[in-house]
């Protein structure tokens, strides 16, 4: 399932707040504890590639939309979770954004706090529109 893929692109992308050597290696230990199917595995390094190829932008069309908060200031968890979903929305023809939305609400409520699946809504609106 691409939910499955999309928590596992989201440990990873959690831990890039932290450490920023995400190699090939670790990405697959990741992908091996799930375990996702080789189709899964491929979603969760599609995300894993698009938001470390595009990170500069998204980061700063968060901040555009964020405005009153600096990127600092904003939970890792919840910043992963929008970096996801932004790339979805913004590169992933083949994602309807309901779906992204969703999702990313999913991630909130399961790995951050009690607030951030609005939060999260709110600023993926803002993006959508």
């Amino acid at each position: 399932m691409r939910s499955d893929a999309r928590e596992a692109a989201f440990k990873i992308i959690y831990s890039m707040q932290f450490n920023r050597d995400c190699t090939p290696s670790f990405r697959q230990s990741v992908y091996r504890n799930y375990p996702l199917k080789e189709e899964e595995a491929a979603y969760a390094e599609r995300i894993f590639r698009t938001v470390s190829e595009h990170e500069q932008e998204l980061l700063a069309r968060l901040q555009e939309i964020v405005k009153s908060y600096t990127l600092s200031r904003l939970f890792a968890a919840d910043k992963s979770v929008l970096l996801i979903a932004m790339a979805e929305i913004l590169y992933f023809d083949d994602v309807p954004n309901v779906v992204s939305v969703n999702e990313a609400a999913g991630l909130a409520k399961k790995f951050s706090s009690e607030t951030s699946a609005d939060f999260v809504n709110g600023v993926l609106a803002t993006l959508i529109n």
